[in-house]
């Protein structure tokens, strides 16, 4: 299993539109286990994604998928930046 945690930041007020982009894209992602997008509850302008592969290809092949390809173009100018990001070995969960 592989996994990442990773924190973006959102423009002011566009967390809600780059919240919607990104859960737009990740529907349909083949060897995806979880995918969550979380909103931070100490921030207004940050967003946690918590991702858990099959394996780190299934995660890189995700990266050329389409939708994947025009979320990124669609979402790259709502993010100011990114936090914290923690590559996992995820072993145990429900």
């Amino acid at each position: 299993m592989y996994g990442l945690i990773s924190q973006l930041m959102a423009k002011p007020e566009q967390r809600d539109e780059l919240v919607q982009t990104l859960a737009a894209a990740t529907k349909d992602m083949p060897g995806c286990v979880s995918y969550v997008i979380a909103l931070d509850a100490s921030r207004d302008d940050a967003v946690w994604i918590t991702e858990v592969w099959k394996d780190s290809e299934s995660h890189a092949a995700s990266l050329k998928l389409p939708a994947v390809q025009e979320a990124m173009i669609k979402g790259r100018p709502l993010i100011t930046g990114m936090g914290s990001r923690v590559t996992t070995h995820p072993v145990a969960g429900v």
